[in-house]
């Protein structure tokens, strides 16, 4: 597919669109491959593509909710979604409520009248917790709101929600999409025309969309998907095991493990159990960060999904936003984007990182 690097597009007469294109903020060449491509991997019908994933989910909040509104969110969602609903959307007038949205009582009974959405991850940012989508779009049906799944984690490679009840699916294409750290964008996936139509036109009105050179850089990360997933999920699980048996490591979060509570759910709704791992250090916070500080092949850096491994702090990085929050995360978790290179080189940096 070309870039089409242009912002602007010849018309046939005034109203005379050629080929449906006016202006690039509305609609680009390049984009729209890139929206079908993802749109055919998530088994959906439509796709739009924004900016950022943050600005994916903020059209997705403000055009299923108005003020007075209410969402469900998860008990251990993304610090930046937290942030979003808690410092910016409530300005508005929107409410929030973070349940354990792998319970079907609790889920249930957070319910309002106003209840508009139910956000989930599955898995989740950055405890790797799982959710039966399936029982959770039951949830929403019986509520008369809509269930917006954040797909980030596991992608279309190893999950489809849309398959399973969902009435959204969210991507950051910065992340296993896009796949080498060189791009940020987002998506929205969904079936229902009506919906997408709402999408796309607060984005054209806010204009969150992403350039023709972004979207060709998302399209070629979509080519290489499968085979790389396999290669992060291989690593995954052999870092898993090394660390799972280790004196300084105190619980490990992976939901391949047996011991993970959602493992059953993840087996059944998920190809393989993915290339995040998280886990906590013996000595507390400090011990963490010098952890962090010492790994010479994993860099210590935000984001995840790229083909190289990366290692952070979500407390004091990704999820210093929940601090004092019911999502505030332990203080001596570790978060790892497992990439693609040897996995015994990888286990070796974080064994002498671990001491």
């Amino acid at each position: 597919m070309p870039i089409y690097q242009t912002s602007t597009f010849a018309q046939d007469g005034v109203g005379g669109l050629r080929e449906g294109y006016e202006y690039s903020r509305t609609a680009n060449p390049t984009r729209t491959v890139m929206e079908e491509a993802l749109a055919a991997l998530e088994g959906g019908r439509h796709c739009l593509a924004f900016a950022s994933g943050m600005a994916a989910t903020d059209v997705a909040l403000r055009t299923l909710c108005r003020p007075g509104d209410h969402v469900i969110l998860g008990n251990d969602a993304y610090g930046g979604t937290f942030r979003l609903l808690d410092k910016v959307l409530a300005h508005w007038g929107v409410e929030h409520t973070a349940v354990d949205l792998s319970d079907p009582v609790a889920t249930r009974a957070a319910v309002r009248p106003t209840t508009k959405v139910i956000w989930s991850e599955t898995p989740s940012n950055p405890l790797l917790g799982i959710v039966d989508i399936t029982a959770l779009a039951a949830v929403a049906a019986e509520a008369g709101a809509r269930l917006v799944i954040d797909n980030t984690f596991a992608t279309p490679y190893l999950q489809t929600p849309l398959a399973l009840g969902a009435d959204v699916v969210l991507h950051s294409t910065t992340k296993y999409l896009g796949g080498h750290s060189d791009v940020v964008g987002g998506a929205l996936i969904t079936d229902d025309t009506e919906l997408n139509e709402g999408f796309a036109f607060l984005r054209n009105s806010a204009g969150a969309v992403p350039g023709p050179f972004d979207s060709w850089l998302v399209l070629r990360g979509a080519k290489t998907l499968a085979v790389r997933m396999e290669r992060h999920c291989d690593n995954a699980e052999r870092i898993v095991a090394a660390l799972a048996g280790h004196p300084k490591v105190t619980k490990v979060y992976y939901p391949g493990l047996e011991t993970h509570p959602g493992h059953d759910i993840a087996a059944k709704q998920m190809r393989r159990p993915g290339g995040m791992v998280s886990f906590q250090v013996a000595g507390g916070e400090q011990a963490a960060l010098d952890v962090a500080a010492r790994t010479r092949l994993f860099t210590l850096g935000e984001s995840l999904g790229g083909i190289e491994s990366l290692i952070e702090h979500p407390g004091r990085m990704t999820h210093a936003s929940t601090a004092g929050s019911l999502l505030e995360v332990p203080s001596d978790l570790l978060r790892l984007s497992v990439g693609i290179e040897s996995a015994a080189d990888l286990v070796a940096d974080l064994l002498a990182a671990l001491g």
